[in-house]
Order: structure tokens, then C-alpha cells, then sequence
């Protein structure tokens, strides 16, 4: 009797045990699903895309700063003892009196400039420029008939030898021998001024992809000279295996008094409008309106129109319909010339 009990039970817990294996499922493993890869790049989190020139290379670090736009002394004999240029990421020469330019850098991250000048004092023109990229402003002096007043409008600081520059011998006269240096500089304007952040992060230009090379179909453009008047041309000659153009002041390329660098751009531009002088006779008054110009990259020209509105708009680039073009990831190099006396030769 025990022995069919004990049968019957057996009997029954395979019946139960079979029941339950059909209830579950066995789970299907799919071939490689085991194996799990990740083919994405890795992510550089240590910079950021520079709003001046479209690169991803600056440092993330100075992701928020305000730019800096430091007035650099332009005449001949300063032009052999200038430093800091090959670090800008705009360049703007316009002519300020008596036939001379004058250039004001624009950095976005001071701190990687070791040195730079020499500095000199404010223009008008410039102030605008600056405030169009939301940039504090560092001169030596002003113009103070015609400059003086608007200084009021911009964050600007008065660079000397009392603060954070340097009076350094060059074989020049005092007023031609003040330098700054940027990481120092730059820890005085974070004392001086209230906000050295950004209050945007948009990029100055409509710039493309770094890897994309704009082609412009105006013409030819290996070699550009922009005469700013009689004595001061500036030329930019193109070199197709770096694809960026050298900067010549007249025939001479004019390397970095620190570095040993050229000046090398990615872009330039050329803006036309009108250069008047002063009641004074001596000042030149640059009309920032618009008008027309030139743009320039890769060996190739396109005409353009450009406008900046109000002082502190920055300066906008479109074809001849209004729509903004493609600018080319780099550096640039902004030529404001008379369109009556400046214009320039393109070959």
C-alpha cells in the first residue's frame, strides 16, 4: 500500500514538474547581444568653440569671458617691436590720423597671450568696434576732443606701468614702449570691473564647419593690398598648403617681437565706407553705418554688404540679398577703408 502511495505521488510531482517547465519559457539569448560595444568618440570636455572664430580650441576655462580688445600702436618704427597679433582672434586697422592706421586686438582668452603691444591710445571708432563684441577695452590715453566722451559707453581700462603693463626698452621713444601681459592683465580687470562674463554666447559670425572649405565665386584672391592711404598699405598674401593669408605691412611681413610669429589669418575683410576728417583737420571720422566691402578666404573673393547699426551691435556680413554668409572657421582681419581712396587690388 506504501509502495503505491509513494508511486502516486512521484507520478504526480512529474506531472506538475512537466506542467510547470511548458509555463515558462526558456529565454531566447540572441547571437552578439551579449556583447556590448561603444563606438562613440570621446568627448573633449576641456574646451569649447571660440564665438570670435568657430574653432574648437579654447579653453573651457574662459568659455564665459568677456573678450578683451587691446589698441596696438601701428606706426613703422613700432610695427618692428609689436607682440601679441599672431594671438588675436580679430584684427581691426582703420586710419586714425595724419595717413596712419592704428590696429585693436581682440582676444578672447587673455590669459594665453604672454605679452602684447605696444599700446596706445583710444580712438573713437574702435570704442564702437569694441562694444560689438562686448569686449572691456584696454588703452593708453585718448583722443580727447573726439574719443573722450563716448569712453563713458564701454567697461575701459587705462593700461600703464602703475597697474598691470610695463615700460619696456625697444630702441623707441617712451610713448612707444608700453606693454601688457595677459594672465596679469587679466586678473586686474577681474578686480576692476563689476562683470567679466559674457551676457550671450552667440558666434560673431555665421561661420562653417572647421573642416568645410568655403570657396567664393567673386574671383581670384592669392594676394590682397589694401592701400589705407599713401604711406600705409596692407597686404595679405595667401599660402595654399596652411590655407591662411600672411599679413604684410607694405612689403614687409612683420613678425612678433616675442614669438618670432607671423600675423596669419583664416579670413579678411575688407569694409568700405567714408573716412572724413574732423573740425580739427587732423582726426579721421569713420562712418560704421555699412556699406560695401569684400570678403576673402581660401585664395577667393565675394563682394559683400555689411551694416552694424548701433554702437553696440556687432558688425553683420550678407550678399547683395541680405542673406549672411558663410564664413570660413578661423581667424579674421578687418580692413575699414575710404571706398573713394582705398580700394583694394585683389590677384
Amino acid at each position: 500500500m506504501f509502495k503505491k502511495s509513494l508511486s502516486l505521488l512521484l507520478a504526480m510531482g512529474l506531472v506538475f514538474s512537466f506542467a510547470g517547465c511548458k509555463t515558462k519559457k526558456p529565454v531566447e539569448v540572441k547571437k552578439n547581444e551579449s556583447k556590448i560595444t561603444d563606438s562613440s568618440e570621446p568627448v573633449d570636455t576641456s574646451h569649447a568653440t571660440n564665438p570670435l572664430t568657430g574653432t574648437f580650441d579654447l579653453d573651457i576655462s574662459a568659455k564665459d569671458n568677456r573678450p578683451v580688445a587691446v589698441m596696438i600702436n601701428n606706426i613703422y618704427q613700432a610695427q618692428r617691436v609689436q607682440t601679441g597679433l599672431s594671438k588675436a582672434d580679430i584684427i581691426y586697422e582703420t586710419e586714425v590720423e595724419g595717413g596712419i592706421t592704428r590696429l585693436m586686438a581682440v582676444f578672447k582668452d587673455l590669459t594665453k597671450v604672454e605679452k602684447f603691444g605696444t599700446i596706445r591710445s583710444a580712438r573713437y571708432p574702435y570704442v564702437d568696434l569694441a562694444l560689438g563684441h562686448d569686449a572691456i577695452y584696454v588703452h593708453h590715453g585718448q583722443d580727447p576732443t573726439y574719443c573722450a566722451p563716448h569712453l563713458n559707453d564701454i567697461d575701459h581700462f587705462t593700461i600703464s606701468e602703475n597697474n598691470s603693463g610695463q615700460r619696456i626698452k625697444n630702441g623707441l621713444s617712451s610713448e612707444h614702449t608700453l606693454y601688457g601681459f595677459g594672465p596679469k592683465t587679466w586678473e586686474t580687470l577681474k578686480k576692476t570691473f563689476k562683470r567679466t562674463t559674457v551676457s550671450s554666447d552667440s558666434t560673431w559670425m555665421n561661420f562653417a564647419k572647421e573642416d568645410k572649405k568655403v570657396t567664393l565665386s567673386g574671383g581670384t584672391a592669392n594676394s590682397v593690398t589694401v592701400p589705407f592711404s599713401d604711406s600705409y598699405h596692407t597686404t595679405f598674401n595667401y599660402d595654399a598648403s596652411t590655407g591662411l593669408y600672411t599679413r604684410l605691412s607694405g612689403s614687409e611681413v612683420r613678425n612678433d617681437y616675442v614669438t618670432g610669429e607671423s600675423t596669419q589669418v583664416k579670413n579678411v575683410f575688407v569694409l568700405l565706407t567714408t573716412i572724413s576728417n574732423y573740425p580739427d583737420g587732423k582726426h579721421r571720422k569713420v562712418d560704421l553705418t555699412g556699406g560695401d566691402g569684400y570678403y576673402i578666404t581660401n585664395g577667393t573673393y565675394t563682394a559683400v554688404r555689411w551694416s552694424k547699426g548701433n554702437s553696440k551691435n556687432p558688425i553683420t556680413i550678407t550678399d547683395a540679398q541680405g542673406k549672411a554668409i558663410e564664413v570660413s572657421a578661423g581667424k579674421s582681419y578687418v580692413c575699414i577703408a575710404d571706398r573713394t581712396t582705398s580700394q583694394p587690388t585683389m590677384q
